[in-house]
């Protein structure tokens, strides 16, 4: 078939889909969109057939391909029966491998992947022919190709991205960690890590994968050994442990301590040491990353000084344990980016005790394993969202006393009643009940507390 003559579907009108039908408009390719909520195209997308409304799986069947949107459900019935039909239905990762010949960079996981694949952009763009990142951050993968195509690419890939791809083989897959999470979205627990995985099936001999120095990965490390994949490993260690030395990056502590603790990665079969405390980010699990980073900074060829530059120079990202300010006398953390438990209980862990605002869509995850964090590192907590009881059995669990502030701007200003010197917002929930995104949700929370000042 003439690629040219091809007749595409792509359902789900958000960024994804928008840069997908652009994508199919650039190559010559004829399409029509499809949403189920009531939707409009843009207007340089004004000649293309919309269909708004339920989706029917005989007239997506008439279609040659379609492009699915990592929002919507890969288990909604309408695709199980296009599907069924052999057609075939996939995301904006399959299209962008049919065509990127480059250097193919990958980073997955449940927390902390936005961190890394946006520090490996900025390293590896100091490079010769430089590095473009994007996926499930900032540019969709799709609009990096509107141009010449970069001659390297790092890709943050979602699980729903993960799990509609047949094709992907890169040169450097990075896996950060699997943690409950998505349990709306996916069949199991199982299955989002199915997912997952599948970022490693194609890889080979010359290929390299960056992994957690963790008994939990044994069958996958075996997998790859066997297939010739190059492997390292990261992590958080104290630096007396006796696997200290399998390490090529990560963060060094003596029994927690942070004050104490360094990050590190190996350059010219050296390790290069820099002591967290002149980082301005925080935590042990976002220093992992930055340490993560560093390594294939490294392994790609940029010089320690240009390293070292960029970690000490690093900020963190918008909404995650992002410093707001000082204000009538407390430090304000927002870590609105904290939608599932382990991430709200790595926040946590980087405090000695803090006031904790939690609460939002909870997603069906367990709570359970942050009993023994609040305990330890909650002084009180104001409770946020429409899914409150929850949250509200997690504190009488862990004895710690709290209110039902409801909403972001009474939070804040219930938290400054405390007498405590941190607040932290880390929900442990999506944000969707009362927000558009986790963005929205955490420029709610630094205007509030904007506000605290006014007058």
């Amino acid at each position: 078939m003439d690629i040219q003559q091809e007749k595409v579907a792509v359902i789900g009108m958000g960024k994804t889909g928008l840069s997908a039908v652009r994508y199919l408009q650039r190559k010559h390719i004829a399409c029509e969109c499809f949403d189920e909520a009531n939707v409009t195209l843009p207007e340089d997308m004004k000649d293309i057939v919309l269909h708004t409304g339920e989706l029917n799986a005989k007239l997506l069947g008439s279609f040659d391909r379609v492009i699915v949107s990592p929002g919507i459900d890969w288990r909604h019935p309408v695709l199980a029966a296009v599907r069924a039909c052999d057609v075939p239905v996939h995301g904006d990762l399959e299209e962008f491998l049919r065509e990127y010949t480059g250097t193919l960079i990958t980073v997955t996981g449940t927390n902390g992947k936005t961190t890394v694949t946006q520090m490996v952009g900025l390293l590896l763009e100091t490079l010769s022919g430089g590095c473009d990142a994007g996926g499930n951050i900032g540019m969709p993968m799709l609009d990096l190709l509107a141009n010449k195509q970069p001659e390297r690419v790092v890709l943050e890939l979602s699980s729903f991205q993960l799990e509609r791809a047949q094709g992907l083989h890169p040169h450097l897959a990075i896996l950060l960690n699997i943690q409950p999470d998505h349990a709306d979205m996916h069949e199991s627990p199982l299955a989002y890590r199915k997912a997952k995985m599948r970022m490693f099936e194609h890889m080979i001999v010359g290929d390299k994968a960056m992994l957690p120095l963790d008994m939990e990965w044994k069958s996958l490390v075996n997998d790859l050994s066997q297939r010739g994949v190059s492997l390292s490993y990261f992590g958080v260690m104290d630096e007396n442990d006796t696997q200290v030395n399998q390490l090529a990056a990560g963060v060094l502590h003596r029994d927690g301590n942070q004050e104490e603790a360094k990050i590190f990665w190996t350059q010219d079969a050296q390790r290069h040491f820099i002591p967290c405390n002149q980082l301005m980010v925080k935590g042990f699990h976002q220093q992992q990353n930055i340490a993560v980073a560093a390594q294939v900074a490294a392994d790609y060829g940029v010089s320690k000084a240009v390293i070292e530059e960029a970690m000490m120079s690093f900020q963190g990202l918008e909404h995650r344990l992002e410093f707001v300010g000082n204000i009538e006398g407390k430090d304000w953390f927002n870590d609105s980016k904290a939608t599932n438990p382990d991430a709200a209980g790595a926040a946590l862990s980087s405090f000695d005790k803090v006031v904790w605002i939690c609460g939002g869509l909870r997603k069906e995850l367990d709570l359970g394993s942050l009993t023994k964090t609040v305990q330890k590192h909650v002084m009180f907590a104001c409770v946020v969202g429409k899914d409150a009881k929850a949250y509200e059995q997690l504190l009488k669990q862990a004895g710690v006393p709290y209110t039902v502030s409801k909403t972001i701007p009474k939070a804040v200003k219930d938290a400054a009643k405390q007498h405590c010197n941190a607040v932290l917002l880390s929900p442990a929930a999506a944000s969707q009940d009362q927000f558009s995104n986790y963005a929205e949700r955490g420029e709610v929370f630094v205007k509030s507390i904007r506000e605290l000042t006014d007058g």
